[in-house]
């Protein structure tokens, strides 16, 4: 459904998108993961015909971001990082104002704006003021005023930046039912979980260029670090570490009363049942799981959020 290609972007010899392609399928949540400056917003600037790519092309159902511009742009929604509201008006007037620039006829727009109102959860609010809401509560507006037209695409640029645990959960809620409605969406965000909960592949972008891609399971298979559990026991000798590896077939690595043991939390018990026949008193448990943030740091040896 999108195809992008040998994507370029630079401003006064920066480099914020060097040469990314990538390919979404028609009702995919694919995410954008790095840190801030990591050329995820531009990317998403470009795709949103917002910023001119210095090379490269952007096409979506086969209508190109440029040479058919109008085509393209009533296909997509967007959500910008920034708040795009007037603040003394009220969320109803908001809507009518961004919906009359997509020329939606008067009772297409109405009706409209119930529907995303009733979505997002703030129907019964319409008719407030939007200075009188709070920051998730107008990033929720936000996303209200992207699908007035019923675009094919979402383009949600970091739309839970700042706001309360609360109003993140309902945005997270209103993006996996309109995925489950079909709307294939692009999310950008420097947070993991986010993209863990969300996204069926995600594309890990650093310094403007994509180093990997693929769904988690692909993304694990990157990288040589491997799920493991760290026990520390009050006591544990050398004698009890050659007994252990003797019961359990998992490579361990031994370090005074700690015990780092290369297996998943499905083998925890099979473990403890071995510790405790030798008699073994277990002072502590760490599962150590190979997350986005692991990967992020074996692939560029730096942390998610530097």
């Amino acid at each position: 459904m999108i195809q992008v290609q040998n994507l370029s972007k630079s401003f006064q010899n920066i480099d914020a998108v060097n040469d990314i392609s990538f390919t979404i399928e028609k009702g995919e949540i694919f995410g954008f993961l790095g840190p801030n400056g990591a050329g995820k917003s531009t990317t998403l600037h470009m795709m949103s015909a917002l910023l001119k790519s210095d090379t490269g092309t952007i096409h979506i159902e086969g209508k190109n971001s440029h040479e058919n511009a109008e085509a393209y742009k009533h296909l997509i929604g967007v959500v910008p990082q920034e708040i795009s509201l007037y603040e003394d008006l009220s969320a109803y007037n908001n809507l009518i104002f961004w919906g009359k620039l997509y020329r939606i006829p008067p009772r297409k727009l109405k009706d409209s704006i119930h529907t995303t109102l009733e979505l997002i959860g703030l129907l019964d609010r319409k008719d407030d003021l939007i200075k009188t809401y709070s920051g998730g509560m107008k990033r929720r507006i936000n996303i209200a005023a992207a699908l007035l037209h019923n675009p094919k695409v979402l383009l949600m640029d970091e739309p839970t930046v700042g706001i309360d645990p609360q109003s993140r959960n309902h945005i997270f809620e209103v993006i996996e039912t309109l995925n489950a409605q079909g709307m294939t969406i692009v999310y950008t965000t420097h947070y993991m979980e986010e993209v863990e909960r969300l996204c069926d592949r995600i594309a890990i972008i650093d310094s403007g260029k994509i180093i990997a891609q693929g769904t988690q399971s692909q993304l694990k298979e990157l990288v040589q670090t491997k799920e493991n559990i760290q026990f520390e026991f009050h006591s544990l000798s050398e004698t009890h570490v050659t007994q252990l590896r003797q019961l359990l077939p998992y490579t361990m690595t031994h370090t005074k009363n700690k015990l780092l043991v290369e297996s998943t939390v499905n083998e925890l018990s099979t473990i403890i049942t071995a510790s405790n026949k030798l008699q073994l008193q277990i002072k502590d448990i760490h599962l150590n799981k190979v997350n986005l943030e692991a990967i992020f740091l074996s692939l560029t040896g730096k942390q998610l959020r530097d």
